[in-house]
């Protein structure tokens, strides 16, 4: 977004009279109101297609003309106070802390060059895949991914085949690997917030993980070996005889566990103590998680040489493109949750109606493939929050009484965001880095065609074994 588009937002903030506090009632809304949020999602599938360089070049302008017209549209139908809060809200309390801490997470690791003679073969890429699976329920999709993308190209660079790579890695590191703490994704985190035991977690995602990882990782080392036998003959040839590797920027290390300790801490602390800015609510420990987080990006900053992030081929194109896109997505995705929360009184009251049956229990599979099929084109995790208090929204409960629904939609939510590149904001991040890296990636539907094909059926695997009606 332009910084006169920014300015405009924010100034049309201040004109809200009162604060967006009770949120959007979705029971007032009709499903016309999806249009907005549906446009954006197939300019962002369709245009690269049919308009390639109108949509390199004017992409931020794109997205930000739906979001005026979602926005002319409700001030028109609700007027500029409710307009106003609806913004306001969704900037201030949802947009800025999701572009702060990937900012942070991005800046961080861009810091650390991890750098080695290691070459692209199927096993190495195989381990390098492992690696950024188990990094991802440590320290986050996000943070894992972005850490481990550059090696894993470096060691691809000579190679002529390397798509398939970057599409496996946003499969495993940037979604499934996260699934088995609350660290590793932002819907379990939710979850643990609400109450579900950290060891729950780990307990009952353990073996779901354990078995989409090592059927992707076999069907990768297959793939990858049949495209490596493809590659030129003095590639194949050109074995190294030791391992050499070299970290640089091993303070970064630091900053990241701080980052992690930071959304952590500030995550459970409860406090009532809140500030009003801009007509919005505020939470003191929210302000101070952002605050933190920014000055631990200015620190990484500082004690980080520019030489270090140009041999890391650091750029931030990847963060603008991810806040011009996400701004749009945030804004008018706000009537479709709003929609989906108000449950059986919301116009989409047919489709929540069937993840329960006649005798009130809950249709575990059903809570499976809604939760994970709309986290591939909605934030998952509003997603998992919505079918969380859906199925009960008491912890306790689910964990004791209706453990296999709550895990049904753990599932859902954290491994169907690796269906399209919107699913999960590292997706596109991993897909602009690889772009910079002359690495022609698929189009949209060109990478729904790979997670559909190698994806689905492994989610049906998952319903059959872990999943009962």
């Amino acid at each position: 977004m332009s910084l006169k588009s920014s300015v405009l937002i924010c100034y049309l903030c201040l004109l809200s009279p009162i604060a967006y506090a009770d949120g959007l009632d979705g029971s007032r809304l009709s499903l016309n109101w999806i249009i907005p949020f549906g446009a954006i999602l197939l300019s962002i599938a369709l245009m690269p297609i049919l308009f390639k360089s109108l949509w390199h070049h004017h992409y931020g302008k794109i997205i930000f003309g739906w979001t005026l017209v979602f926005i002319g549209l409700f001030n028109w139908q609700f007027g500029l106070s409710s307009t106003m809060q609806l913004v306001c809200h969704a900037i201030l309390t949802e947009y800025i802390p999701f572009m702060i801490l990937l900012l942070a997470l991005f800046t961080i690791s861009g810091g650390i060059l991890i750098d080695s003679n290691i070459k692209g073969t199927p096993i190495n890429n195989t381990l390098l895949l492992l690696i950024g699976i188990l990094l991802a329920s440590i320290m986050g999709t996000t943070g894992s991914a972005m850490l481990m993308i550059r090696p894993l190209i470096r060691a691809n660079e000579q190679r002529q085949h390397r798509v398939h790579i970057i599409i496996f890695f946003i499969f495993l590191v940037a979604n499934i690997g996260g699934g088995l703490t609350p660290l590793g994704d932002p819907p379990l985190f939710i979850g643990f917030l609400k109450g579900v035991d950290f060891i729950w977690t780990l307990q009952q995602m353990g073996l779901p993980v354990l078995l989409n990882t090592t059927l992707l990782l076999t069907s990768f080392y297959i793939i990858d070996r049949y495209y490596y036998r493809k590659e030129p003959q003095p590639y194949l040839n050109n074995n190294t005889e030791s391992l050499v590797l070299n970290i640089e920027g091993k303070y970064n290390f630091i900053l990241l566990i701080l980052v992690i300790l930071t959304v952590l801490m500030t995550a459970i602390w409860e406090t009532n103590i809140s500030i009003e800015f801009l007509y919005t609510t505020i939470s003191l420990s929210n302000l101070i998680r952002d605050l933190s987080l920014i000055i631990l990006i200015i620190l990484s900053l500082s004690i980080t040489t520019k030489s270090l992030r140009i041999r890391n081929q650091f750029h931030w194109h990847p963060m603008i493109e991810v806040a011009k896109l996400f701004i749009g997505i945030f804004i008018t995705i706000t009537p479709v949750i709003a929609i989906l929360k108000a449950g059986n009184e919301g116009e989409l009251s047919d489709m929540i109606s069937v993840v329960t049956n006649s005798s009130g229990e809950p249709i575990n599979n059903m809570y499976f493939w809604l939760s994970g099929l709309l986290s591939g084109f909605l934030d998952n995790a509003p997603t998992y929050l919505v079918f969380f208090n859906l199925a009960s929204g008491d912890a306790n409960i689910l964990m004791s009484n209706f453990p296999t629904t709550l895990l049904a939609i753990s599932m859902g939510s954290v491994f169907m965001g690796a269906l399209t590149y919107i699913g999960n904001a590292p997706n596109i991040m991993v897909k602009s880095i690889a772009n910079q890296s002359n690495i022609n990636m698929p189009s949209f539907f060109g990478y729904m065609r790979w997670s559909i094909s190698l994806l689905i059926p492994l989610f049906i695997i998952d319903s059959l074994v872990f999943i009962r009606l």
